[in-house]
Parts: structure tokens; C-alpha cells; sequence
């Protein structure tokens, strides 16, 4: 099974607030320079003040060249953007939400004659989709191939490593690669498994480091220590992006190359 080689694929971690969305306009350019990938993915789930993202926010992303937009569990914190997601085909949200939910949970594009599923579930553990993310993956794995995909991305957001970690050795040698989003913090295990699948646990996030994964330190800190109630607020210092580079060669559905990336716009020239 061959396809066209030489496709890559830039996937980009959880846009966090205003100061995320600065440093992926900031960064992207810079990024494509070096890299060249054929295709660009970002999740854009907490973009909207943290939680959520509107329509207007998607578009812009859109604007910047982004090929696909992914979510998790503040999909539909904002209200507004149920329509949107019903219309748009290249964002999607979790596939294992309900059926009856706005929006898909698969998309396909399609650029310089390749075309790449993009995937995107929610784990179970500590979330709430309503469906199992494993008997949800199977139909929809399935599904996207059958619809002659060159190459599959499927981004998990999930809280717990051991659901991330399993659904990369469950989908090894189906998809293109397995990554991880939620928790903003990139790990250290991006490698290519046994069966060709690139996999990270998580990617990390694109917002402010000086924070508790995005939010402002104080605001969590105190919510922590009081255990009352506190309203949390996106952080806006030293804004990093965190993003994994996925390489493919002659074969379909399967990846030579992952190779994770940490930026700050601050020290792009």
C-alpha cells in the first residue's frame, strides 16, 4: 500500500485564550519557513477566553492557513458557536459526544493531491463524552479509511496518560498518528511505535508558561489551597507554542518521523 510520500503534518496543542492566539499568529510563519508541512492542525479548544471557542476565533485561525481545527471538553462552552460546527466541516469535536450534539467528529482535507482524516476523541476517565472512546474509534477509523484517506490524525483529549497511551497502541499501524492534548503540559515520549503509528502523550498547549497550565497561577493556587470556589482567568506571560511535527514517507497510513517542538515567539527573529 503506497501513496504520495513526503507529506508532514504540523499539529499544534490547546490554544489558550488571547495570548495563544498572538502566539500562533506569531509563530506559524516562522514555522511553516523551517518546516514546510503539507498540512496544519490546531486545537482550539480553549481559545475563546480559555474555554471554548467562537466562530469568529475559528475563522481567524482559518485565515492564518490552518486546514483543520480540533476540540475536547469546553466544545460547547460558547453557546454561538453550535451552528458553526453543524456548518464547518474542517473543525471538529469529539466524536464519542452524543449523536445528537452539534457538530462531527471527523473531517477529511485535502491538499497537493493528498488527503488526511483528522480524528478527534475524548477520554473517558475523569470527562464525560457520553459514548466509550474506543468502540467510538473503531467506527470511525474505520469509516475514514473506507473513504480513502492517505493518511489519518487522531487527536485524543483526554485527562488520564494511561487512556492517551493506550489508544496509541490500540490504533498502532491503523492511523498516522496518535496525539494527546488536555492536560498542556508536553511529555517527554514522542516516538514512532512498532507499527508505524507516530504518537506523543500529550503535545502541550500554546499559551502563557508563566501560569498553571494557562490559567493564572494565583487564581489556581488559591483555588487549591482554599478549596472554595474561584474564577479562573487566562495567564498572559511568556507565551510558548507547543506543537509535534509528524513525517510520512511512501506508505499510507504510516509516519517516519515525530518530532515535538517548543517555541517562543519572543525569540523568533
Amino acid at each position: 500500500m503506497s501513496g504520495p510520500g513526503g507529506t508532514s503534518i504540523l499539529f499544534i496543542g490547546d490554544v489558550i485564550g488571547s495570548v495563544g492566539r498572538k502566539a500562533l499568529r506569531a509563530a506559524l510563519p516562522a514555522l511553516r519557513e523551517e518546516h514546510s508541512p503539507t498540512f496544519v492542525v490546531v486545537n482550539g479548544e480553549n481559545a475563546a477566553g480559555g474555554v471554548g471557542i467562537t466562530s469568529r476565533i475559528a475563522d481567524e485561525m482559518f485565515a492564518l492557513g490552518v486546514d483543520a481545527i480540533t476540540l475536547g471538553n469546553h466544545a460547547f462552552r460558547q453557546r454561538e458557536v453550535w451552528p458553526y460546527l453543524d456548518d464547518v466541516d474542517a473543525i471538529v469535536r469529539p466524536a464519542n459526544y452524543l449523536a445528537s450534539h452539534p457538530g462531527h467528529g471527523a473531517c477529511v482535507v485535502e491538499r497537493g493531491g493528498v488527503r488526511l482524516g483528522i480524528l478527534n476523541l475524548m477520554g473517558n476517565l475523569h470527562l464525560d463524552p457520553g459514548r466509550v472512546m474506543f468502540a467510538q474509534a473503531e467506527v470511525e477509523v474505520e469509516k475514514l479509511i473506507r473513504q480513502g484517506v492517505d493518511h489519518l490524525l487522531v487527536d485524543v483529549h483526554a485527562e488520564a496518560t494511561s487512556e492517551k497511551v493506550a489508544m496509541g497502541w490500540y490504533l498502532d499501524g491503523r492511523v498516522t498518528a496518535v496525539v494527546g492534548t488536555h492536560t498542556h503540559v508536553p511529555t517527554a515520549d514522542a516516538r514512532v511505535l512498532p507499527g508505524g503509528t507516530a504518537y506523543m502523550t500529550d503535545v502541550g498547549m500554546c499559551g502563557p508558561r508563566d501560569s498553571v497550565i494557562g490559567v493564572r497561577k494565583e487564581l489556581a493556587i488559591e483555588s487549591m489551597r482554599t478549596r472554595l470556589p474561584v474564577r479562573f482567568e487566562p495567564a498572559s506571560g511568556d507565551p510558548w507554542l507547543c506543537a509535534v511535527l509528524i513525517r510520512t514517507g511512501e506508505r499510507k497510513l504510516r509516519s517516519t518521523e515525530v518530532l515535538p517542538i517548543q517555541v517562543s515567539p519572543r525569540l523568533i527573529d
